[in-house]
């Protein structure tokens, strides 16, 4: 299902993380050649990503909310 992303944050790993506007996460890694992302690694590339679609694979499966720790 497609989902905006409405904010995100940093997990244990010090990876960036998605919030989607379902209450899922996502993470968005930019861990080239396999995910070229460069925009998570500045505020303002993230900034200007919100909003942006992402595929929920987790509300395709009715998954509960996620829950920061």
């Amino acid at each position: 299902m497609q989902q905006k992303i409405v904010g995100y944050h940093v997990d244990e790993e010090q990876h960036w993380v998605a919030e989607l506007a379902c209450g899922h996460f996502q993470h968005v890694r930019h861990n080239p050649p396999w995910t070229v992302r460069p925009w998570v690694i500045t505020v303002e590339g993230r900034q200007q990503q919100l909003g942006t679609i992402l595929i929920c694979k987790k509300c395709d499966v009715a998954a509960p909310r996620d829950i920061i720790d």
